[in-house]
């Protein structure tokens, strides 16, 4: 893989999650800004699967292929649900808790096949941060728990701890002749 899907999604990661909790909480992203960042994210998610497909091989990167492409489907499904009804957000929300819960169930995978260490206990936070985040934002979600903080705190610590697991990827895949996983 080249440059860019080694090290561009240390980039787009953190600036998903800055986006969706903007978008969350203040008026900075429209329903409009927010349309087209998820027919960007349709896009790149698509072009990255056909660029890097074959090369996501092995325990590890076949689960990060299985989120990019469980991951372009509900995103693809978020875009569609904005698209057609932004006052119904279930397809949005369905995107949302995808992209918390994938890549949490992925960074499992690849903690459990890196030995190196402190990638390892990096990939294990992600996975906790990926999916406690996802719990406390359903807290504030569904059961309206201080629901605007609990929710900005769960996308904050799901956003966090994606963001160290991929650049941590990324440092990773800096100087080696194969990527690793994330």
């Amino acid at each position: 893989m080249g440059v860019l899907t080694d090290v561009g999604p240390a980039w787009l990661v953190p600036s998903a999650w800055v986006v969706t909790m903007l978008a969350h909480e203040t008026t900075l992203v429209s329903e409009r800004t927010l349309l087209i960042a998820l027919v960007v994210m349709d896009l790149l998610l698509l072009a990255f699967l056909a660029v890097a497909y074959d090369e996501m091989d092995g325990p590890a990167l076949g689960a990060w292929r299985l989120v990019l492409a469980g991951g372009l489907l509900v995103t693809l499904a978020g875009t569609a649900g904005l698209a057609m009804d932004p006052t119904q957000p279930t397809l949005l929300a369905l995107s949302l808790y995808g992209w918390m819960v994938l890549p949490g169930l992925a960074y499992v995978k690849t903690a459990s096949v890196v030995a190196a260490v402190p990638a390892r206990y990096i990939y294990v936070a992600a996975a906790g941060t990926s999916l406690g985040g996802a719990a406390i934002y359903a807290i504030g979600h569904i059961g309206g728990i201080a629901a605007p903080e609990t929710i900005l705190v769960g996308l904050a610590v799901v956003g966090a701890g994606q963001t160290a697991g991929i650049v941590t990827a990324a440092w990773r895949n800096v100087g080696e002749t194969r990527p690793v996983a994330p």
